[in-house]
């Protein structure tokens, strides 16, 4: 990593967390589409339920502290990704990621007419490679030994909404990057 002209050499495993709040953004820009590119998966954190919030002030506001102890090294993250790696892919997953990819693309001849409609830019051959790990990741995490369809569409909402850029049209129709691809991958699993 470089800072002002300074490298800093970090230690495997090393990824970059970042957060977004929608409010209190003075001073603040949103990511260009080249970077958000960048990140596997954009998850939202809603707020709690009643009971965590609960459980939140319960445990934050009384005089004890938690301790906190390692669950993981980075020896032992580095051996669950070199795992996840080895889960295997059905041929027909793959074309599921490379289908749903390129029909967020509003050039490419097999997108729908309303994608061409209201995607300005589709995702392009990075999300293909993290709806394939992604979808590894959730079969291991299941205790699957194969990455199957059913793990593919779950992760891909979080694979595809930031790489799929809206236009005014669908802007002005309230049609958002998140109810595209909810609807992509519905009407791929209706195919």
């Amino acid at each position: 990593m470089t800072v002002l002209g300074n490298t800093y050499t970090l230690q495997p495993p090393f990824f970059v967390l970042a957060t977004q709040n929608p409010i209190e953004q003075e001073g603040t820009y949103p990511l260009p589409e080249a970077q958000l590119d960048r990140f596997m998966f954009l998850i939202e954190v809603g707020y709690p339920s009643a009971a965590e919030e609960k459980e939140i002030a319960r445990s934050t506001t009384g005089t004890a502290r938690q301790t906190l102890s390692h669950l993981l090294n980075g020896e032992k993250v580095i051996a669950f990704q070199q795992l996840v790696r080895r889960v295997p892919v059905p041929e027909h997953l793959y074309d599921y990621a490379v289908n749903i990819v390129r029909k967020t693309r509003p050039g490419e001849p097999e997108s729908p007419q309303w994608i061409k409609d209201t995607v300005g830019w589709g995702a392009g051959p990075r999300a293909v490679q993290y709806l394939i790990l992604g979808a590894k990741s959730r079969a291991a995490l299941r205790g699957s030994y194969m990455a199957s369809i059913e793990d593919l569409e779950a992760i891909a909402p979080s694979v595809l909404t930031h790489r799929v850029i809206t236009n005014f049209s669908a802007e002005s129709q309230g049609m958002t990057s998140k109810k595209i691809v909810e609807r992509l991958i519905k009407e791929m699993r209706d195919e």
